[in-house]
This record gives C-alpha cells, structure tokens and sequence, in this order.
C-alpha cells in the first residue's frame, strides 16, 4: 500500500484524540482560530501537523456531505440537481436556490463552505509558521525536508485561496493565525496575485510527484493549479493568460514535476482513474486520498450520490440520502456508444450485486415493493400510473421527484464488500477509492481550450488530438473512427458538451458555464437565466456580522 497512506493511517489516529469531530464542527471565525498549543515536539507530530489540512479537505473539496467547495460549483450548474423526491429532500429549500441562482446573502450552506474553506487554510497557516520558526534539527528534521514542509504546505494553502476565489471573488488574505484578527477584503485581481506568487515561490522547493507523495501538494499539483489559474484568469483578474496556461500544462504533459507511478500518462481505461485502486493510476496529479482498511478514513460521497439502498446495487455496507441526480437530459447527450454512458451513470432497472435479483425498494416510499428503476425524468410517474394521465404531461421541476428521479452517480467506485453472482470475490481494497482533484486528461482539456481561445475559437489540429486521446478511451475501436473529432466537429460549444461528459460530477461545471459565458445567460431543464452578479456567492452575512472590514459583492 502506499506511503502516504500509512502516514494518513497515523496521522489520523493522532488527529482523532486531538480534534475529535472537529471537521463537522463550522468556526465562523475559522482565520482567528489559534491552533497550536504545545505540538511539534517530535518528527511524528511535525508530520501529523503537515498531514493534517488533508484530512480537512475530504470536508470541503469532496461532495462529503457538508457544505464546502463542490456543492455549490455543481448544483447551481446545468448538470447535476437535488431535487425533492417525494417526502425527502427538501431541505429547507436550500437545493432549489442552488439551481434556480436564488441564493441569499445569509445561507447556512454558504456560510458553511466560507468556513470550511478557511478552517482549512488555518490548517496550513499553523504549521506554516511554526515550523518556519522552530529548530527541527534537534527532532531530527533536515533543513531540506524542513523547507519542502513549508513549500508543500504554502502550495495548499494556495489551494485554498484558489477555490475560495474562485467561490468567492473578492475575500481577505491572512497568512498567519489570529492576524489580523478582523482582516480586510482583498479585490479579486488581488487575490489571483497573490496565489500565482505563492505557487511559483515555492513550487520548485516541493517535491516532485511520487508514490511516496501520494494524496499531497507536489510541484505536479502546483502545475496543476497554474494550469486552473490561467485557464481562468480572464474571469477571475480581467487579463487572458492562454499561453502561460499552455506552458503550465505542458510541464505536466511532458513529465517534468513527476507522476503518482512512475512517468505521468493518460490512463488507457477510463475507469481506472476511479476504482479502488485508483492510487495506481498514472494521470492522478492530486487527490484526497483513503484507507479505510487501515485507518477507518472512508470516502464521503455516498452521502449526496447513494440511494437509501445503494448497497445492494454494489455489493457494499454503504448506503445515502438519495439525493443528487443526473438533470434530465444530459444523459442524452452522451452517444449511445460512449462507455461513460454506461459505466459512470446509473439508469433503468437496478438488480442485486449478490444474486442478480431486482432490488426491491422499501421505506414506505413511491417505489415500496416494486423494483427500483432509476429514469431519466423528474416528475410523478407514480401518480400518473394511478390516475392514468400521461406522465409526459406532468410537471417536471424541483418539487415534483420521486424515489426513482434521475439518472445516478456511478464515475467511482467503491468496490464490493460482499460475494457477487458468479463467483465475484469480495474487494480486498473496499472503500478505498481516492477522490481526483486534479487529473492529466483535466490538464488536456485545459490546454486544448487555450489554444483554440487564442486561435478565435477554432480548433487546430494539435486541439483536436488533445481532446481525442481523452475521447477515444470511451469507445470501442470499432465505433471510434466514426466520433472521432475534427477541426471542423470541435467547435467552442462542442468543447463545452465534451468537458460536460468527460468531468461530469468532478466539481468543475460552474467554471465551465462561466468561462463560456452561459452560467447567468443559459437555460436548463427546471432553470431560467439569473443575473451577472452570480457569478459570485455572497459573502456570508454570519461572516460580515463579526468582522466589518469584509465587503460585500455587488448584487447583494
């Protein structure tokens, strides 16, 4: 197993007598926080203080079932839903000003995500100054692993400043705990600077992607993040940056700041990135990694994606809150032949990992007894069958799921944890499955964007193989030749369906909609176009309460 993973196997039994729950618990004042009392007295603990952002990011980066980075960059996309089903998933509503872009100024799912987000930049902050200060030689610590501490660690903090820009636009730089107590709002331009500082000061200082570097912040995911920054940096500073986007990604492409296993490469399946096992994959650049054998650190996911009876689907113990599901008709626009289609959603009728029975639903819902059959509509199929009326003229919105709504998450995989139908072997890597925040084919797209931006929105040739060695591994070779992209199929709109299917359910739609320009312009399923200024979420109420120095964005 790899290294990191036994050292996020220690950490966290360090971290649980420490904090407890304290990843649940939201700090409103997340950068006034002191964090360190008396730590850093041996090697051990210096590392546990490295690791421990970490496993703070399975809170806020994943869809972990709170409110951090991913659910409000996919659920106010055109993509991905929660809709009510029935008696369940209501939720005060808060699902609905997702996707219709009603959101206030003082949402608890927002406010949730501010505080997420700068918990964890407070993570990096502490360590940062305390082993910039402290001697470490009498620990045993060199001053060249001290000072890739400090770079690893400064990279995730830019990290951070990254996704809370990105959510937020405007927001306060703080690199050090408790000062300011009250610090200012930074303009976005601003902010941009300041992390595309951070990552080139230090990203030659930390160490190259490894095995051994696994699930943390290297100089491939500092690439990575220039290759984001740029990509977006016509939106997010006022100035394009296609070429440095180019150039950071290319560093990737050719293998110059490392690889999970050895040199960095498109994986050849397009599962691989996302099973158990996915910490042998070759294009993960970084990831929130798990070891739930070891450690008890589980993915968090099942939570907004797993039916209440997921696991008879899988074969596993783990079930969900039935919550997000494919909006209808995106998974039209997959071709009939695209394995992604079939291996990363769900649709039609479900049967049983164990003994390929149909999965009976039960709780008292819609579907109780019947089989459960994930459909590509929301809207009350059940009242309809009753009272015979056409189901087609019934409303779909929001409000009006059942049990079954929606086409289903299905990208990664757990695994089984059970004996299935034919002699299948349970999994001995169950529920370990890493979380991708950045991968090689991700990096291709970007680059493939930027040179047909500066080209005038046309493809050129070396776009267009770029996108088709990510394409082609969806499809069998002899349906290949005839979905293969050209300079002339590869149009800007076409790209933008085409990073739907490749990243769907990855967190990055919201950007996506907004560097196209259709985020507040366009109109999708139960949606109808909002308002320039959503761009950006509000900064939180409960945050301007206690500090008067933030500045609140236009429109709220």
């Amino acid at each position: 197993m790899k290294k990191m993973k036994h050292l996020l196997k220690y950490a966290l039994l360090i971290l649980v007598l420490i904090c407890g729950n304290a990843c649940t618990k939201l700090d409103e004042k997340a950068y006034d926080t002191l964090l360190t009392n008396n730590f850093y007295n041996n090697k051990n603990e210096v590392l546990s203080a490295v690791l421990r952002p970490y496993t703070h990011a399975n809170a806020w980066v994943t869809p972990s079932g709170q409110d951090g980075w991913w659910r409000p960059s996919e659920l106010s996309a055109d993509q991905l839903a929660w809709p009510t089903k029935g008696r369940h998933g209501e939720d005060g509503g808060k699902w609905k000003r997702l996707h219709y872009h009603t959101w206030t100024n003082d949402e608890g799912g927002i406010n949730n995500a501010w505080s997420l987000m700068y918990w964890g930049m407070g993570l990096c902050n502490d360590p940062i100054e305390n082993i910039t200060k402290l001697d470490l030689g009498r620990l045993g610590i060199t001053q060249t692993e001290k000072d890739a501490y400090i770079a690893e660690l400064k990279l995730l903090r830019a990290f951070h400043y990254l996704k809370l820009m990105d959510l937020f636009g405007n927001i306060p730089i703080v690199t050090q705990v408790g000062v300011p107590a009250k610090p200012a709002t930074v303009a976005r331009k601003d902010v941009f600077a300041f992390v595309e500082k951070e990552i080139k000061d230090n990203i030659d200082k930390a160490p190259k992607l490894s095995t051994d570097m696994l699930g943390r912040m290297t100089q491939a995911g500092g690439y990575a993040m220039l290759v984001e920054l740029y990509l977006n940096a016509e939106k997010w500073s006022g100035t394009a940056r296609w070429d440095d986007c180019i150039a950071a990604a290319n560093k990737l492409i050719n293998g110059e700041a490392g690889g999970q296993n050895g040199p960095m490469m498109l994986d050849p399946n397009i599962d691989d990135q996302f099973k158990p096992t996915n910490d042998l994959s070759k294009e993960v650049i970084f990831s929130i990694a798990y070891e739930f054998q070891k450690a008890n650190f589980q993915p968090s996911w099942t939570g907004d994606f797993y039916h209440f009876q997921q696991q008879y689907i899988y074969g596993g113990s783990r079930n969900g809150n039935d919550g997000v599901v494919v909006i209808p008709g995106v998974y039209t626009t997959f071709d009939n032949k695209d394995l992604r289609k079939t291996d990363w959603i769900l649709q039609g009728p479900m049967i049983r990992f164990d003994n390929h029975q149909p999965v009976i639903a039960t709780g008292g819902n819609e579907y109780d007894g019947k089989q459960l059959v994930f459909v590509d509509n929301i809207r009350r199929n059940v009242v309809a069958a009753q009272n015979g009326t056409d189901p087609e003229k019934l409303a779909s919105t929001m409000s009006e799921g059942e049990e079954n709504s929606g086409v289903r998450f299905n990208k990664y995989k757990l695994g089984n944890q059970v004996a299935g139908f034919g002699s299948v072997a349970p999994d001995p890597n169950y529920n370990n499955t890493d979380w991708n925040v950045y991968r090689l084919s991700w990096i291709y797209f970007a680059k493939a964007e930027a040179i047909m931006r500066k080209n005038n929105g046309s493809a050129t040739a070396e776009a267009v193989q770029l996108i088709n060695d990510c394409k082609k591994r969806a499809f069998n070779a002899a349906d290949w030749p005839s979905v293969a992209y050209t300079p002339a199929t590869l149009t800007m709109d076409e790209l933008l369906a085409e990073r739907g299917r490749e990243f769907i359910f990855e967190g990055f739609r919201r950007d996506d909609l907004i560097r196209f320009g259709k985020f507040a312009s366009g109109t999708w399923w139960d949606h109808q176009p909002s308002n320039q200024t959503k761009e950006l979420f509000p900064i939180p109420q409960q945050q301007r309460a206690l500090n008067e120095n933030l500045v609140q964005n236009p429109g709220y």
